[in-house]
C-alpha cells in the first residue's frame, strides 16, 4: 500500500536515497512527531529539524535536514516512486526502501 505521506513513508523507511545517493543512516524526530499530534508542539514546531539525512559521497560525509514543514509539503512524484522535498538550500528527490529481513535462527526440530 503506497503511502500517503513523506512522514508515514519515513516511518517505514530502512534506507533512503537522496538526489541519488544512497543514505544508510537518517534521523527522524518522532518526539517532535508525537508533540505535534498531541497538540502540545510549541509554535516554532514547524521550523525544527524533523528529519537528518546522513551519506557518504566519495570521501565527504554529507548531511541535510529537513524541517517539518518541509517534509509535511513534501511531494510525491509517481514516475519513479520518490517524494519531492524543498529544503533551504535546494530542491530534493528522496526515495525510501524498506529492507528484506530473513530469520537466522534455525529450528533444530525442522531439521531432524
Amino acid at each position: 500500500m503506497q503511502p500517503t505521506s513523506l512522514i508515514e513513508a519515513l516511518q517505514n523507511a530502512d534506507m533512503l536515497e537522496i538526489d541519488g545517493l544512497h543514505a544508510w543512516q537518517f534521523d527522524l524526530d518522532t518526539e517532535l512527531l508525537a508533540q505535534v499530534s498531541s497538540g502540545s508542539g510549541s509554535a516554532d514546531s514547524a521550523t525544527k529539524p524533523l528529519l537528518q539525512v546522513h551519506c557518504i559521497d566519495g570521501r565527504e560525509r554529507r548531511l541535510w535536514q529537513f524541517s517539518l514543514a518541509a517534509v509535511q509539503a513534501a511531494r510525491h512524484v509517481a514516475e519513479d516512486d520518490s517524494w519531492r522535498l524543498d529544503g533551504s538550500d535546494a530542491s530534493h528527490s528522496l526515495k525510501c526502501f524498506a529492507a528484506f529481513r530473513g530469520d537466522n535462527e534455525t529450528d533444530d526440530a525442522d531439521e531432524a
